[in-house]
């Protein structure tokens, strides 16, 4: 009997690994070209406006999954600021900022600095949580700034009068914004299952983007049915959808293996803005972009060593 159980749970795993394989890929392609859909609504609808259309339509799908798989599921009263400050920073605040963000510059260059998330999530996690950190570590996060610095500038240079540079500090901020939104998380995760925690968040994120929505009334109006398209398709597929692939591949995949493929999240966006929005990129940009992705790999090879451990974590 116990033999049997035993063949069929080595089945069981033999099936739920490749399909979980399958979700992550899925879910990579999607995220990687979010950033091309993201640019081209924000050309006609403004970007706090566009976030909340975007996050009305997912709430719902949301809402309505919660209701079946956990219907006596509740919020503690308690438990009311922090999730609402989640939400404040996961959603409201981190869509602002990246939509901003997208109207001044590429969906290649946002994709690639989308990738330092990981490095700032270590850096705070140090600073904040004081956790130890080895010396593989320190010269991996060290490379990923030195990469994230050459990503954000394009020419080694600040310079503040140019759109591009400003759109790209507009998604720095944004991922600052998501990484305070993760440490955030790490208490309510102990209390609440991931479905309940994204589906509140996304509520509260949703609700606070009403008031800052109201000051773009100005800029309201008809837009077409292919940004339509864009906003429905970043909704349903991006958020929603993304997120039920990438909990069933967190389930039944090691973090090591999510994380090389969230890695590859900028490539695919840097690809597909080349080949369907004709957008260049810098040669030193995309060294950025490796050291980054380099210094992430050797930040994991470190943390395998006893040093710092930390959830994969990522959001488009």
């Amino acid at each position: 009997m116990h033999l049997e159980k035993a063949k069929l749970g080595e089945s069981g795993l033999k099936i739920k690994q490749p399909l979980a394989n399958i979700a992550m890929l899925i879910t990579v392609v999607l995220w990687g070209c979010s950033y091309i859909s993201i640019k081209t609504v924000v050309a006609e609808v403004p970007p706090v406006t566009m976030a909340l259309i975007r996050f009305m339509i997912t709430t719902v799908i949301l809402l309505t999954a919660l209701k079946k798989v956990e219907p006596s599921a509740k919020l503690n009263k308690q438990d009311f600021p922090k999730m609402a400050l989640a939400g404040l920073f996961g959603i409201t605040l981190y869509f602002i900022l990246e939509n901003t963000g997208m109207k001044y510059t590429t969906a290649s260059n946002a994709s690639l600095i989308a990738s330092i998330i990981p490095i700032l999530a270590i850096i705070l996690d140090i600073l904040i949580f004081k956790s130890k950190v080895s010396v593989i570590q320190i010269l991996g996060i060290i490379g990923s700034v030195t990469g994230a610095y050459l990503a954000i500038t394009a020419n080694g240079q600040v310079d503040f009068s140019s759109e591009t540079f400003k759109g790209n500090m507009f998604i720095v901020c944004a991922m600052f914004s998501w990484t305070f939104y993760t440490l955030l998380n790490k208490s309510l995760q102990k209390k609440y299952s991931g479905l309940f925690l994204i589906t509140y968040q996304t509520l509260f994120g949703t609700l606070i983007l009403i008031p800052p929505s109201l000051f773009e009334y100005s800029e309201w109006h008809a837009f077409s049915l292919f940004a339509l398209v864009n906003i429905i398709f970043l909704a349903v597929f991006c958020s929603a959808v993304c997120y039920f692939l990438y909990v069933y591949a967190l389930k039944n995949l090691d973090v090591t293996i999510t994380t090389v493929y969230l890695n590859l999240v900028p490539i695919v966006g840097v690809i597909s803005g080349y080949i369907i929005l004709r957008e260049s990129i810098l040669p030193i940009q995309l060294l950025g972009g490796l050291i980054i992705i380099s210094g992430i790999i050797v930040v994991n090879i470190g943390s395998k060593r006893g040093g710092l451990k930390r959830e994969s974590r990522y959001r488009d």
